[in-house]
């Protein structure tokens, strides 16, 4: 893969001026080289979407439909070429890469079957009063303007899904960024959008550079910013445009609590093996892997060793190979922060038990036990492949343990006690809780988003169309109710 790659400006391809090498975090190989667009080409692409937005708006539901329908479906087509695609520039292995464009197969589908349904109207009677005799309103959603979606590196394809398919079924205009380490998959849904009837100016898909984003993000033709992304940049953005509105997707370090109930062996091999499986998948670079795992003492010392085996028997190495669970981190960088942090914790007293080496952006699925609670690795999201073990006494310690975090994305928690599950739903304080498994599974129609300081506002396609709409009441007089 050596072309060199358009982005897309209103519907069209176009290059600029200068463009960035994409290269492959596993072996440093190149990917492709993106052309980076221009002020100019911004500005014209930002001018479009704001020019468009009244006849997007309006725009039949059969033809947004139609248009997602048809990036679903050629999403299927194309499915090996993109999985390809995936993990030459975000390094994931290939079995996971294919699982991310089928998510994002179903999320268009979804937007389509949502734009189909969506804003169908709520009749209100208001002769509840007297003054409201005759009285009926009609509430509708319209969308709110422009939106700004800007997508990270670890979802290349999925996430970048997740902003613009529920924008065109909602009938909002999109300026979609990629993140510049991944942003191939990204130009690709340009790729099947071009071959649709949305209007010229209704979505375009600019790798434009992190230091030119201020000036777009605080356009105010965008009234609406859809970010995913680290914390610190996600609350950035949301200070310095107070009256925008925006959903933030940010960072998580996802508990999966084991309580006492969860005891046979079928049950304890099952949940290491979950366990194991998501602290590593995508490299651990997910916002809702399993970085910490709190175990009633009960259960603890028969589980330990279970998920140290499971951990252990990850497959890692090459991500073009089918039998690969674990590939590199995205950067050479990133791999050596999760060092600094896991050996910043065995020199404050954890106890490391598998893992805890790096080869270049590579990073061993690492478990470390009696992990302090002031070190950088119990406080921050690590968003690599490690993840901590924690015994505690009971169930409402555990979820005391899942609670101390200034983080609240999902939890897990393995009980067959349905009390349990409704005091758990309850008690965390977090987006999801999903049990009997871990804190990583995501359904692309259910709301997902965070509680604390993992964002603000809930992807999933429905909840992410409410988010770029608003309600509009039209009141009809002098009807015979």
């Amino acid at each position: 893969m050596t072309s060199t790659h358009a982005f897309w400006l209103a519907g069209r391809q176009a290059t600029g001026e200068a463009g960035f090498d994409v290269t492959s975090p596993w072996d440093g190989s190149h990917v492709g080289t993106v052309s980076l667009p221009t002020d100019a080409q911004v500005e014209e692409a930002v001018a479009a979407a704001y020019a468009v937005r009244d006849e997007f708006a309006a725009t039949p539901a059969h033809t947004r439909a139609a248009a997602l329908d048809h990036v679903s479906r050629r999403l299927v087509e194309r499915t090996e070429e993109i999985a390809r695609l995936i993990s030459a520039e975000n390094g994931k292995p290939i079995k996971w890469a294919r699982g991310e464009v089928g998510r994002a197969v179903s999320v268009f589908r979804f937007a389509a079957e949502e734009a189909r349904r969506f804003n169908g109207g709520e009749a209100q009677r208001l002769d509840t009063d007297a003054g409201g005799q005759g009285r009926l309103a009609l509430t509708r959603r319209f969308p709110k303007g422009v939106v700004l979606g800007i997508a990270p590196f670890n979802f290349p394809l999925n996430l970048c899904a997740h902003k613009i398919a529920p924008a065109i079924a909602a009938g909002a205009p999109m300026i979609l960024k990629p993140a510049p380490a991944t942003p191939l998959s990204g130009l690709v849904l340009g790729e099947l959008l071009a071959e649709t009837d949305l209007p010229a100016g209704s979505w375009s898909i600019l790798p434009v550079s992190n230091d030119k984003m201020p000036a777009l993000v605080q356009d105010e033709r965008l009234p609406v910013i859809s970010f995913t992304g680290s914390e610190t940049v996600g609350y950035a953005i949301m200070d310095s445009v107070p009256r925008k509105h925006c959903t933030l997707e940010l960072g998580g370090n996802g508990a999966a609590v084991v309580l006492g109930d969860w005891a046979s062996d079928e049950d304890l091999d099952r949940a290491a093996q979950r366990i194991a499986t998501f602290s590593n998948y995508q490299g651990g670079q997910s916002c809702i892997s399993v970085q910490r795992v709190i175990a009633d003492a009960a259960v603890h010392d028969r589980l330990l060793p279970r998920i140290v085996a499971a951990v252990e028997a990850q497959v890692t190495g090459d991500p073009n190979d089918d039998a690969t669970d674990v590939g590199p981190l995205v950067s050479e960088a990133a791999a050596q922060r999760v060092e600094s942090w896991v050996d910043e914790a065995v020199a404050a007293g954890a106890t490391l038990h598998t893992g805890g080496k790096r080869d270049g952006a590579s990073y061993a699925p690492t478990v470390l036990t009696d992990l302090p609670a002031d070190t950088t690795l119990a406080r921050e999201e690590v968003f690599g492949p490690v993840l901590s073990v924690q015994k505690v006494n009971g169930e409402a310690e555990a979820f005391a343990a899942v609670n101390d975090s200034r983080y609240g994305l999902q939890a897990g928690v393995f009980t067959h006690d349905l009390q349990a599950a409704f005091r758990a739903h309850r008690a965390l304080e977090v987006g999801g809780v999903v049990i009997g498994d871990v804190p990583s599974y995501r359904a692309d129609q259910m709301p997902y988003g965070g509680a604390k300081q993992s964002g603000v506002g809930r992807e999933g396609v429905k909840y992410a169309m409410d988010d770029y709409t608003y309600e509009r009441v039209l009141v009809l007089t002098g009807l015979a109710l």
